[in-house]
This record gives C-alpha cells, sequence and structure tokens, in this order.
C-alpha cells in the first residue's frame, strides 16, 4: 500500500462548513445578477418578462435556503469556535452545540451518537517524528474525520489527539455508526510518511449513544470517555461501544486509585508466593512473587486486578519495592538455593533511576543480588528500548538474574535474545495452557526451547496446570515450571510452612536444587 504523504501547511478549510457558505454565496451573487438584469429588462420594455425572472428568482433563492443544512456545519465558522490547527470545531463550541443536538433529536425521538478517537502514542509519534511531523499527523485525521462524516455531523478536537464526532441516528441505527468507526480505523491506520520516514499509525475508537428525555452532552462525553479507556487497555484497534459495566468497572479503578498510596503506607499489600520447579529434578529453584491487597471494600485483590491501575497511576515502582522489601527480609533464612523473582512493569521502565533504586533496596535488606531475579516483558524492552537496555546492564553488573517474561506474546525478536543479557525467558502461559489439546501450540513451544538451547538460554514454562503438560515440556527440554498445578499462591506464613517441611530453611539438612548458570553481561 503506497504510504500517504502528509503536507506541513496550513490546515483545510473545514468541509463541513465551506461547502454551505459556497452554496449560499453562489446563490446570493446569482440573485443580483438575476435583478440586476430584470432592471435593465425594465428600461428597456420587457416589463412581464423581467417579472417572471423575478419571480424565479425569488423562489430559487427559498429553495436554496431551506435546502441548505443548518445549525452545526455554518456554526463553525466563527474563530472562536475553532480549533486553530485543525479547522475543526473546538471543545466548546462542541459541547453546546452538541446539546443543541440532543434536545432537537429528542423532540423527534431520535438518539445522538458519539465517536471518540484517540491516536496510539501520539506523544511518543511526536517526540520521535517532531512536533511539525505531530501536528501534519493531527491534520491528517481531523481531514479523515470530516470526509467519512455526514453532512449534519460536528465534528471537533478535544484536545491533543483526542477526536469527537456527533451525529443524529435513528434509535436503531447502531450499524451506521459503527461501519463509520471502521472505515476511520482502516483509513487512519493506512502507511502515511511523517518527517520522510514510513508510519503506520493506529487509533482508539469508542462510541456511545444516548437518547430520551433528560439525555445531555456531558453524560454522552463520560460514557464515551469509559469506552475510550477500555478500548486503548484492549489495544486490539477495533472500536469498542460503551456498556453500563464500564461505569462499575471505573468506579473500583477510582477507589482503588484513591486508596492505594495509604494501603502502601499502612503495608496492605502483600507478597504471594509461585514455586518455580527444575523440571528435570523436580527439585523446588525459587519463588515468583507477585502482589495481593485485602481491600476493606473490595475484598481480595490479586495482582492482575489493580496492578494496572497501579502502573497507570504511576504507582507500580512503589509496590514492586515494597513487594522486594518484604520478601527480602522473609527470605534472609531461606536456603541459599532458593530465588526470588520480582515480575517488572513497563511502567517502570520510564524510570531513569529504576536500577539504583532496586540496588538500594537489596543493600538495605542484606539480600545478595545473585538470588534475585527481575522479569522483564518485551513490551516493557519496546516502550524505550535504550533507557531498558541501559537499565538491565545495570542490573546484570550487580549480579542479579534477568529473565524476559512472556516470550511470544508479539513482540518476539531474536535481537532481544542476542544483545541483551538475559538468563532465561519464560514462555506466555497462553502458549503452556493450550498444548495439550492444540498440536500447533506444542510445536511452538518445543521451537522455543530448541531456540533456548541454542543460545544457552534456559526456558521456563508459565501456567503449567496438568502432569501431562508438565510431562511434555520435560521431554522437550523445557528447564523450569510454575503455574497452578504446584499449587496456589502462599503468603509469608504459607511460604514459610511449605518450606519447613521440605527442610529448605537455613540449618536444614536437605539437598540443594540446581541452581542455573548465570549469563554475564557486555
Amino acid at each position: 500500500m503506497r504510504p500517504l504523504r502528509i503536507m506541513h501547511g496550513p490546515p483545510d478549510i473545514p468541509a463541513t462548513a465551506s461547502v454551505p457558505a459556497r452554496i449560499s454565496a453562489l446563490g446570493l451573487a446569482g440573485g443580483a445578477l438575476m435583478v440586476a438584469v430584470a432592471i435593465l429588462l425594465i428600461e428597456l420594455g420587457f416589463e412581464s418578462v423581467a417579472q417572471i425572472l423575478l419571480s424565479l428568482t425569488a423562489v430559487a433563492l427559498t429553495l436554496l435556503y431551506w435546502r441548505l443544512p443548518a445549525g452545526p456545519s455554518g456554526a463553525t465558522q466563527a474563530p472562536d469556535h475553532v480549533d486553530t490547527l485543525t479547522g475543526l470545531a473546538n471543545r466548546p463550541h462542541f459541547q453546546r452545540a452538541g446539546q443543541a443536538m440532543i434536545d432537537a433529536a429528542i423532540g423527534r425521538k431520535r438518539s445522538v451518537a458519539l465517536l471518540l478517537l484517540d491516536i496510539d502514542r501520539f506523544r511518543a509519534i511526536a517526540g520521535s517524528f517532531g512536533h511539525e511531523a505531530g501536528d501534519a499527523l493531527l491534520r491528517h485525521v481531523a481531514k479523515t474525520l470530516r470526509s467519512e462524516a455526514s453532512s449534519g455531523a460536528i465534528v471537533a478536537r478535544f484536545e491533543s489527539d483526542c477526536f469527537g464526532c456527533l451525529l443524529p441516528i435513528d434509535p436503531r441505527g447502531r450499524d451506521r455508526v459503527h461501519r463509520l468507526a471502521e472505515r476511520l480505523a482502516i483509513r487512519i491506520a493506512q502507511p502515511i510518511r511523517l518527517a520522510e520516514q514510513e508510519f503506520a499509525p493506529r487509533a482508539a475508537i469508542a462510541i456511545a449513544q444516548v437518547e430520551g428525555a433528560g439525555a445531555t452532552i456531558d453524560q454522552l462525553i463520560r460514557r464515551a470517555d469509559l469506552a475510550l479507556i477500555a478500548a486503548k487497555a484492549r489495544g486490539d484497534g477495533r472500536p469498542l461501544w460503551f456498556d453500563p459495566a464500564m461505569e462499575t468497572a471505573m468506579a473500583e479503578r477510582n477507589m482503588i486509585i484513591a486508596d492505594l498510596r495509604a494501603a502502601l503506607a499502612h503495608g496492605d499489600i502483600q507478597p504471594r508466593f509461585a514455586p518455580q520447579i527444575d523440571l528435570g529434578t523436580a527439585r523446588l529453584t525459587g519463588f515468583e512473587v507477585s502482589a495481593h491487597w485485602e481491600h476493606a471494600t473490595l475484598g481480595a485483590m490479586p495482582a492482575e486486578r489493580f496492578m494496572p491501575v497501579a502502573e497507570a497511576s504511576g504507582l507500580s515502582g512503589d509496590v514492586s519495592l515494597a513487594l522486594m522489601r518484604q520478601a527480602m527480609a522473609a527470605a534472609r533464612d531461606w536456603s541459599p538455593a532458593l530465588t526470588l523473582s520480582f515480575p517488572l512493569t513497563t511502567a517502570q521502565f520510564h524510570d531513569a533511576w529504576l536500577a539504583q533504586k532496586i540496588i538500594k533496596t537489596l543493600t538495605e535488606c542484606g539480600f545478595p543480588a545473585h538470588r534475585l531475579e527481575v522479569g522483564i516483558t518485551e513490551s516493557a524492552l519496546f516502550a524505550n528500548m535504550a533507557l531498558a537496555q541501559s537499565i538491565v546492564v545495570s542490573l546484570k553488573n550487580q549480579g542479579i538474574g534477568l529473565a524476559l517474561d512472556e516470550f511470544g506474546s508479539g513482540y518476539s525478536s531474536l535481537a532481544h535474545l542476542r544483545a541483551l543479557p538475559f538468563d532465561r525467558v519464560r514462555i506466555d502461559p497462553d502458549f503452556i495452557g493450550g498444548m495439550t489439546t492444540d498440536p500447533e501450540l506444542t510445536k511452538i513451544v518445543t521451537a522455543i526451547v530448541q531456540l533456548g538451547d541454542t543460545l544457552n538460554l534456559p526456558i521456563a514454562a508459565k501456567g503449567l496446570r496438568d502432569a501431562a503438560t508438565q510431562e511434555r515440556l520435560r521431554v522437550i527440554g523445557c528447564a523450569h515450571g510454575q503455574g497452578p498445578f504446584y499449587g496456589p499462591l502462599m503468603d509469608l506464613a504459607q511460604v514459610r510452612q511449605f518450606l519447613a517441611e521440605k527442610r529448605l530453611l537455613a540449618g536444614s539438612a536437605s539437598p540443594s536444587p540446581v541452581p542455573t548458570t548465570p549469563r554475564l553481561a557486555g
């Protein structure tokens, strides 16, 4: 597909406003000309012809007036109604004209739909290609929206890279709006050139509608905002309609954000331990540590329920360090062969001081660096490759182990495995869970294990659920396993009792698990 060339020039005249304006101007000019011709005919003595001409002119101007679209299209011509970069309506005008559209639709027993569009990773794009290229991309999206929207729609730029398209629809006309959203997603995803480089943008698109007495533009925007948050989290680029369950999810999210700092301060977020097993010897080698929160209102919350909110609110790093301190303090008298593994979030790799914070925590807890392992996802590497590489090399040079988590989840690259000093690779749990029923997944896992052998990288399987999968993994040479098959997550008291029974506390006479051989950074 040929990329579109984005011109760095002034914004186009809004299509929804310029066409009616031009037709109106042409009509008035034509009417004035006809009047002038009629006056000339009267002076020449052709009064009857002049009268007919004037009558026809009056009828034509009347029809033109009633056929021109009214409302938002013409209103966006006023300077204080327009976003100067894109030429679209601005947010204040959108809200005023939008409420008028909703009120009119209620009177005609129709509904109004709002389509919200947000460009994925726009700040990163503008940072990489330059602000001029970012502005060009915004104008491109605005032009695409105008060309796809109907003449009666209100098209606006809300803020930064967020756009809105408001249109009246029949209460049963959701399909038409959904098709519009799909067309926009396809067109915006077409390759374009920014700063002489080819780039394929992608947008998150959400849709909401309101109808009936009492409906407001604020209510509609809130619904669309909630759907947009969910669309961004889903990340597949497909349009998403508002669902009432999203309001419940947002209420929970707000409660988590409000209570998270206090929970950290009071020590309410506790570690949970998942055993990691050497599949060749069946011995325990260590634990992966995750977060658990007993919330006063929401009840027991595992990490996957609240950590995305912690990451979005900038607190995931604080949660990780708090877990490290608790787990390291508890593990000081465990068998020295047991390791602790902590998964890090993508947001943590935006912190240039991450390595120093982890090393400082190790020092304060008196925990040996070689017994600590941090897990890094491929998406975290992609977020900022240069900074991530600096962080992992700093950690590795202190003797801390490195694991590439969720390998195969979509960003897999041999270059990462060769360029960065990983000690092991963990396969995405989605591949492991279906191995017994899907031969293709078994082939993929086998290929990853063979790749690990070639690169001298032990491979670990996450999400192991049954003995058949464990045996299959052992046969193909997978080094380590963890998952529900080895029991539920354990709290601090449970893991200590478990280790006492296994005689793996300091001073116990028990064979040590076989440690993996670390790779050196460099």
